[in-house]
């Protein structure tokens, strides 16, 4: 991703842009080697040049200014050449009247409640931020209405970055999994950092080889979950690869979106005893120029063919179906998809296609396909709420990719044997 430059031809990621719109929260979270906290260190800089402005930078608990952002502040002044700042101990400050300070929200609640007059509130780290925290924390930095005539905040702005830890944490239930309404969020990883090192590249892909459930977590920026839960523990990676002329495949399935569900197509190869995923396309609604540019996300039945048309040679191929959607099928047979045709569906085909997935000794997910490793992390079965004792039944969630892998490959699971240039009639029952 290429920089943007400021009026100050200081260099920030294109998404820093974003930080300027007239919003009350900002979050931003992610991974390792984001920049988030340098960007907005930048961005908040650069905005006490511009004008006037109190900010305050806070954590949960700040024992020391060496448990702030302040030293991030004061290389981040020096490193960009800005004019007219000073830097003390307790403070930083600006020719124009600028001034930023630091506390604990734990450890200096008094600090906190008296900084009603403040423009901006950065909550770094906010991972650690306790709920009895923002309680007291948001109403005190006042958020005076909303969006102003020439298109800027009337009141405080609060700036939020952290990692994610788990889902249960107060910040990620607060903002992510609950997000108020005006809050813009933003999850950025390194792939959204345009000066990412070739060392954190190189440490990144050797975690994500030999640990994905780690390196999802530290780099792709997800919470922390249960991996003995995970249907398919120690089963999965992601790797690159190339396929061969020796292997079974390509097999292609597709899980069809309704509501809130993604629709979710997939193209798997064999070999040996390991199942490979080569390419997915997954998504909800998007333009055709998104189609286009390999960003789609498109369910609406008249979509599908553009979606599709993203696999090689999937038209003279077998395409197995989520068969509870005749008329989805009917569709794709009328265009320019004729051996699209309906998965088989049985009592116990999932049990059966879990343990047909789980016979491999490896599941290789190509990193093209960042989807369906996300449902690989996710997907699971459920947990007692009050053993914690992981139950044979599986979550109905972050399946839909593996719905469509299992479409896929259906004949080999039910034993029927796999006729790849015969499809079957379309309307034998729903599917799994």
């Amino acid at each position: 991703m290429s920089p943007r430059q400021t009026t100050s031809d200081v260099e920030l990621p294109r998404w820093a842009a974003r930080l300027r719109e007239a919003w009350r929260f900002f979050v931003v979270y992610g991974g390792r080697g984001s920049s988030k906290s340098w960007t907005i260190a930048r961005d908040r800089l650069l905005a006490c040049s511009e004008q006037p402005l109190q900010g305050l930078c806070v954590r949960e608990t700040q024992e020391s200014l060496a448990d702030s952002v302040h030293r991030l502040l004061a290389n981040q002044i020096e490193e960009m050449g800005l004019p007219g700042w000073t830097v003390q101990r307790e403070r930083i400050f600006h020719a124009n009247g600028s001034e930023i300070t630091f506390a604990g929200i734990r450890t200096d609640p008094a600090k906190i409640k008296s900084a009603e007059g403040v423009d901006w509130c950065w909550v770094e780290e906010a991972e650690t931020v306790s709920k009895a925290s923002w309680d007291i924390l948001i109403p005190t930095i006042r958020g005076r209405g909303a969006k102003k005539s020439d298109g800027t905040y009337s009141g405080a702005q609060i700036f939020i970055s952290f990692n994610p830890r788990e889902k249960t944490d107060p910040t990620y239930k607060r903002f992510i999994d609950d997000s108020p309404p005006d809050a813009l969020v933003l999850k950025v990883n390194w792939r959204d950092n345009p000066w990412f090192p070739e060392v954190l590249r190189a440490e990144k892909d050797h975690l994500a080889k030999i640990d994905p459930d780690a390196y999802q977590h530290v780099w792709e920026g997800f919470p922390l979950m249960r991996s003995d839960s995970q249907v398919l523990r120690g089963k999965w990676v992601v790797e690159r690869f190339e396929t061969r002329p020796d292997w079974d495949g390509p097999y292609f399935g597709m899980d069809f979106g309704f509501s809130q569900d993604p629709t979710h197509a997939v193209e798997v190869w064999r070999h040996a005893n390991d199942l490979y995923i080569r390419r997915e396309a997954r998504g909800s609604v998007a333009s055709s120029k998104e189609v286009q540019d390999g960003n789609a996300e498109v369910t609406d039945i008249d979509r599908y063919p553009e979606l599709l048309m993203r696999f090689s040679d999937i038209e003279k191929n077998a395409l197995r179906c989520d068969g509870a959607r005749p008329e989805s099928i009917s569709y794709l047979r009328k265009h320019g998809f004729p051996k699209a045709t309906a998965a088989r569906k049985w009592p116990g085909s999932i049990e059966d296609g879990v343990a047909w997935l789980r016979s491999h000794d490896r599941i290789v997910i190509h990193p093209d396909c960042p989807h369906i490793a996300e449902e690989a992390r996710l997907w699971s079965h459920k947990v007692d709420r009050l053993t914690q004792d992981i139950r044979p039944e599986i979550v109905d969630k972050h399946n839909h990719g593996w719905d469509a892998v299992r479409y896929a490959v259906e004949p080999m699971i039910s034993g029927k044997g796999l006729q790849r240039d015969a499809p079957a009639p379309v309307d034998q029952g729903g599917g799994w």
